[in-house]
């Protein structure tokens, strides 16, 4: 047994002061939301203490101070490979209601208008993040030659704390709680939750940059960095709302009218901007190199990258609102600086692939290492594709159809899912000390049948679009709308099995991947060094 130390006790004062204010909002709630959140966060601190408790006066159970916190960066692999298959399989589920809309059941808690956020804070947040904050944690003590700062039970708290975040987001979209904001529906409480979860993370990345070993801030650590700060700007600000009261969910934006929408798609095309690319740019700085065997192509490069990317990314927003009640000048600087983007995109994009000078051929022996350089390729078809589609004329066409729908799924699914699968590929037999994978030809299996999906996807939702986009805009000869709005839903009715089609795909390679990835961790350990060793970019 051993003394609790400060650290660990104000962790757990902290989360204890959490589940008093979950027990006096559970008392006083005056809908069902809030009380269910009370009650589930009394639980959630009452757990989080007792096994607090335990650890100090367990001796079994005390985790060792040396070496790399590799717990930590397990326990979010393990969740972002989970919510990965959640949010595939919900996108599954969304896809067969728009092709078959009786699939809602005529049940509140099944339509689509409840499904959709589950699905889209799934898939970024849940999968997205857990995969972020699993190999940012990776990279930075590597990079840094630093032990994760804080401790364990501060990491171990925000591990918790995230995915406590997302498991009652999505209850409350089933329940029928949100702000009706882009990327942003959970309500006051849940936002102030994560408030604090995002503080904690930046403090523990951050500090751990700071006590480092290696005295270069390596490029991918920039990116991190980049990401963590701006999202939590991003957040604060999208979300300032007055709460109608404490004891209930519903919340009144400070901000209304044009520029409520303003802000929120300032938040919105940053969420895409810094949390599904900086972040990501950060892993593929990381693990491309590393699977390779080679250093990045220019080290000067990456930085012009990073600095002219987070400069641009944060002013391109307007572009969501074209030919809407913003002023032209506003909507025209959006656009404008969509398309420089452009630039710094496409010079991330040759970097990375060029890394691979020399090593091409590992390609064919490496299924982890051609999802990284395809999610790549994908990244950078995405951000041409962007600035185009962000083009006043070429919006008229795209606003509102479904070519808007493929071009986020090419992103998401070809870039932002692949290069995580790339990263996940390296990091499952790191971390569990194997030789290699369980099966290469499995992880090429999976490759392959996701890459059919993501085709199958993003071209139906091409076709899809365009065809709305010229169905919308056709007049006859007496000057009268030529389509009705019925009858291009029909006309689009079996690009959506297509798509439908595509996700299954997309969801059959994700369970090839879970099944290899099992096996692998289950396979015979080999033998490591514990501890700090120097990690040359080369090897």
């Amino acid at each position: 047994m051993r003394g609790i130390r400060a650290g660990d006790a104000a962790i757990g004062l902290l989360v204890a002061t959490l589940g008093l204010i979950g027990l006096i909002q559970a008392a006083g709630a005056t809908d069902d939301e809030i009380y269910v959140f009370g009650l589930s966060l009394l639980t959630f601190a009452v757990v989080f203490d007792f096994g607090l408790l335990k650890r100090h006066f367990d001796t079994v159970g005390q985790w060792p101070e040396d070496g790399y916190n590799e717990t930590i960066v397990k326990k979010f692999l393990i969740a972002a490979v989970f919510w990965a298959v959640v949010a595939f399989l919900m996108g599954v589920v969304l896809a067969a209601q728009l092709s078959w809309p009786a699939l809602n059941l005529g049940i509140s808690f099944t339509n689509f208008g409840r499904l959709r956020p589950v699905h889209t804070s799934a898939a970024i947040f849940a999968f997205g993040g857990s995969a972020l904050f699993s190999t940012s944690f990776y990279v930075v003590q590597r990079t840094c030659r630093a032990r994760l700062f804080g401790g364990e039970t501060l990491a171990n708290f925000i591990f918790w704390g995230y995915q406590f975040f997302i498991v009652m987001a999505a209850l409350s979209y089933v329940m029928g709680f949100s702000q009706g904001q882009e990327y942003a529906e959970p309500e006051w409480h849940l936002d102030l939750f994560l408030t604090l979860i995002w503080v904690l993370y930046a403090l523990v990345f951050i500090g751990t940059v700071v006590k480092r070993q290696e005295p270069h801030i390596y490029v991918a650590n920039w990116f991190y960095m980049g990401f963590i700060l701006t999202i939590a700007v991003l957040h604060i600000g999208n979300n300032i709302a007055m709460p109608v009261s404490f004891f209930t969910a519903k919340s009144y934006n400070i901000a209304s009218g044009v520029q409520n929408a303003m802000i929120q798609w300032w938040y919105g095309h940053n969420a895409v901007g810094f949390f599904l690319t900086a972040g990501f740019l950060g892993m593929m700085y990381y693990f491309i190199p590393k699977a390779a065997g080679r250093p990045i192509y220019s080290y000067r490069l990456s930085i012009v990258h990073f600095w002219s990317l987070i400069f641009m990314y944060i002013w391109a927003g307007p572009h969501h609102l074209h030919y809407t009640a913003l002023p032209d000048w506003t909507q025209n600087l959006g656009m404008a600086f969509s398309v420089m983007l452009w630039m710094p995109s496409w010079g991330g994009m040759i970097n990375g692939l060029m890394t691979l000078s020399g090593a091409w051929d590992k390609l064919r022996t490496d299924p982890g290492l051609r999802f990284s350089v395809t999610a790549v390729g994908f990244y950078g078809m995405s951000t041409f594709e962007g600035p185009v589609m962000s083009i006043r004329p070429v919006n008229a066409l795209s606003h509102y159809t479904d070519w808007g729908i493929g071009h986020v799924h090419s992103g998401t699914l070809g870039w932002v899912a692949f290069i995580s699968f790339g990263a996940i590929y390296y990091l499952v037999p790191a971390l569990w000390k194997r030789t290699g994978l369980y099966s290469v030809r499995l992880a090429s299996w999976h490759y392959w049948i996701a890459t059919l999906g993501i085709v199958l996807y993003i071209t139906s939702m091409w076709v899809a679009g365009i065809m709305q986009g010229l169905m919308w805009r056709a007049y006859d000869a007496f000057g009268f709308l030529q389509y009705s709005f019925a009858e291009s839903v029909s006309a689009v009715h079996p690009f959506y099995v297509i798509r439908l089609t595509g996700g299954v795909c997309f969801l059959i390679g994700a369970l090839i991947m879970v099944y290899n990835l099992i096996r692998t961790a289950r396979g015979t350990a080999t033998e490591t060094t514990v501890g700090f060793v120097p990690v040359p970019a080369g090897e």
